[in-house]
């Protein structure tokens, strides 16, 4: 599936990658040229991520963004000067003629993947459609809500694996669901930060167990996937938000290199 000038799902491992929100244009620009110039020497194709707004979050305290607008403006200077497809969530239907302007994947966020109007209204845009599969939700149920992108004639969804609720804080990733998603017939990706998530578990804010997202990622790779989302951060101490969960920007390379060479002993699993 074509996005910008990669495909996802042609046999090779795509990141998406970037900070969780765009806490400024500094930060997005020095993140995306740091993973693009990485990501070209290991010859891996790269998606940009950042949220203009972080609709979903535990207290009415935390940071959001700094609006559509602005957020917008950020983006496509990404896109332009460091010359990469970018991704963003969406999260309410009169939002999808902006962004759609602008962004070469729109994201519906976990939390929204039942939303039938939203998910119909992002097929309409003619943009590729990344839908994360809500914690609630069995695998093979993500289907409906690929399909209701799909009605309106468009073929470009990914599905995106971001673990399932397991009690009320916990988050597993079931491995088995990865390879049911990718029977149903479009690219998948393994989103490698918010599966380690620990929601609300930092006293009106997410925690998270980063210890765990190289096995993971060893793991989605060899069950096999099209793609990995991460979001990485030059100082995740210092974020304003999901900074608990984000990998360390210095450590990219390593764990890339690491799923990479996982890939090419598994990579004729990858869808």
């Amino acid at each position: 599936m074509p996005v910008g000038r990669i495909n996802i799902g042609d046999g090779a491992l795509t990141l998406i990658a970037g900070p969780c929100s765009i806490e400024s244009e500094s930060l997005c620009l020095s993140v995306a040229e740091h993973l693009a110039k990485l990501c070209n020497d290991l010859s891996m194709p790269y998606i940009f991520k950042s949220s203009f707004d972080k609709a979903n979050r535990t207290s009415l305290n935390s940071f959001r963004g700094h609006g559509l607008d602005q957020g917008l403006a950020v983006l496509a200077k990404v896109k332009e000067q460091i010359g990469v497809p970018v991704l963003t969530d969406i999260h309410e239907t009169d939002q999808i003629g902006p962004v759609s302007d602008v962004v070469d994947v729109l994201q519906i966020p976990a939390f929204l993947c039942r939303q039938t109007d939203l998910l119909v209204e992002c097929g309409k845009s003619g943009k590729a459609v990344n839908i994360k599969k809500g914690q609630f939700l069995a695998p093979e149920d993500i289907g409906y809500a690929a399909q209701k992108v799909a009605s309106s004639g468009n073929g470009g969804v990914i599905v995106t694996e971001r673990g399932a609720l397991f009690g009320y804080r916990d988050l597993i990733v079931d491995m088995r669901s990865l390879v049911t998603m990718r029977s149903l017939g479009y690219p998948v990706v393994f989103d490698a930060t918010h599966s380690v998530q620990q929601m609300g578990g930092a006293g009106g804010a997410s925690g998270g167990l980063t210890q765990f997202i190289p096995a993971q990622v060893r793991g989605a790779v060899a069950v096999g996937i099209g793609g990995l989302f991460i979001e990485t951060h030059p100082g995740p101490e210092h974020a304003l938000s999901d900074g608990s969960t984000m990998v360390p920007l210095e450590n990219m390379k390593a764990l890339l290199e690491m799923a990479l060479a996982t890939h090419a002993t598994h990579g004729s699993l990858t869808s």
